[in-house]
């Protein structure tokens, strides 16, 4: 299964509204994707960035071993990555729950939106993300992308 989950990529954005309860439903697309890897438990922490990182199951368990193996210099970001990981299934009606403390967190009130990152998605507050992609496109080039060719 572990070269088959490697292969796996999310990719595109998806304008979303989180419910009364704090519940998205996952777009048919990802949903797609992640039964054929046979996954419905995912993991949601923060981002760097404001945002949420939400892992199928066999990604973060990659990307957990990775943060846990790193030296006692970033306790802080392995206790901001691991401290704040909560599981959640994915539900008969295909909707997953963001726990209220990860939504304080990211600013997600209503209007979201969820982007497939290759191996895990990101889930933004709708305005904070139009702001920091509009920041990104204003900013330099960053060096290792100046002799990319597009």
């Amino acid at each position: 299964m572990w070269v088959f989950v490697a292969n796996i990529v999310f990719q595109g954005p998806a304008a979303l509204t989180l419910d009364g309860k704090g519940r998205i439903a996952m777009p048919a697309r990802h949903r797609e994707l992640l039964t054929a890897m046979n996954v419905s438990q995912l993991t949601v922490t923060k981002h760097p960035e404001g945002a949420l990182m939400i892992f199928p199951r066999p990604a973060w368990e990659l990307f957990r071993d990775r943060i846990a193996a790193l030296p006692m210099d970033a306790a802080g970001w392995k206790r901001v990555f691991l401290g704040n990981a909560m599981e959640v299934e994915i539900d008969a009606s295909s909707r997953l729950l963001i726990a209220p403390e990860l939504r304080a967190s990211a600013g997600l009130v209503r209007e979201v939106m969820l982007l497939g990152m290759g191996s895990h998605f990101e889930l933004w507050d709708a305005t904070r993300h139009a702001e920091h992609e509009a920041k990104v496109m204003q900013s330099e080039m960053p060096e290792s992308l100046k002799s990319f060719s597009f």
